[in-house]
């Protein structure tokens, strides 16, 4: 299993001079990246919705700054099981002000969104990436990706919002997540969008029962490319709340648990709500990957 070749003759960085390009910014993943949610969302499953209160996700975000956020996902759409869609007026309104508000942080702003009409006007606002639980299937997504300097991150997701934790399911979901992830890495670069540029997701929680996601950590090093950043969003998620009985809010322990286990099998990125408590687990792991020396 894992992914299917795309080209053999194509040069990959080694995983220690690995990098992300994410517009003006080029991010070393020689350690484990930390991406914090910024929810401005009004019905989010993890308790952290900010009601589109702008000043209250800036003020946020550069609180995930100083606590060690790599970068920052803003999002003003809920994905989560059985949500409604909202209008591209209603999620500029609330995403882009934010957008604006942030873009002197000192890290890269990603946008959590699947409209292409609203990745144009992040993008020509500042964002210097797009986050796409649906992998810029949309119409004019891919071509408006690769005209930016943006990097992309592609994620896995069986069904949509509204129907996807109904009913899924897989003959072998480790391949078939990977099967999906490569044939939009091929088309993203097919489009024109350099593979430095893209990340890549299998979508825990969307479209996947609890036996799948954890199917999926326990094989996420299938999931692994050579020279592809590997993402992974496990934090609070209801998969968490299943094997611990805890609300969303009261899972930072089991994300955590679960985002050391993700860096173990390979991932690069961690998509997490609790920033300084994910940072000080990294802080761990990093020494012992290259232990610093005492004085």
């Amino acid at each position: 299993m894992g992914f299917p070749t795309l080209d053999d003759d194509m040069n990959f960085d080694t995983a220690d001079d690995l990098h992300l390009h994410c517009g003006s910014h080029v991010l070393s993943l020689r350690y484990p990246l930390v991406m914090g949610i910024i929810n401005l969302t009004d019905d989010s499953f993890s308790g952290d919705g900010l009601h589109g209160n702008a000043r209250r996700a800036i003020e946020q975000g550069l609180r995930m700054v100083e606590e060690g956020a790599h970068i920052l996902d803003i999002g003003a759409e809920s994905s989560r099981p059985g949500a409604a869609p909202v209008s591209v007026a209603q999620e500029e309104a609330r995403l882009l002000p934010v957008v604006e508000g942030l873009l002197e942080c000192g890290v890269p702003l990603s946008v959590d969104t699947t409209k292409p009409e609203v990745m144009q006007s992040a993008l020509a606002v500042g964002a210097e990436m797009i986050n796409d639980i649906n992998a810029l299937q949309a119409p004019r997504a891919l071509e408006l990706v690769a005209a930016s300097r943006a990097a992309v991150c592609l994620m896995h997701m069986q069904g949509n919002p509204g129907t996807m934790q109904q009913a899924p399911q897989y003959v072998d979901v480790v391949s078939e997540v990977a099967e999906f992830l490569a044939q939009r890495i091929a088309a993203a670069e097919a489009a024109g969008i350099d593979l430095e540029r893209i990340v890549v997701d299998p979508g825990f929680g969307f479209g996947k029962t609890l036996e799948q996601n954890l199917a999926l950590l326990r094989s996420l090093d299938e999931l692994c490319m050579p020279g592809l950043p590997l993402m992974v969003g496990l934090s609070r998620k209801s998969m968490l709340g299943l094997l611990t009985g805890r609300a969303a809010g009261e899972r930072v322990h089991a994300s955590i648990a679960a985002a050391m286990l993700a860096v173990a099998r390979g991932a690069n990125i961690l998509r997490v709500h609790d920033v300084a408590a994910t940072r000080d687990a990294l802080a761990v792991w990093n020494a012992l990957k290259e232990p610093q020396n005492e004085s």
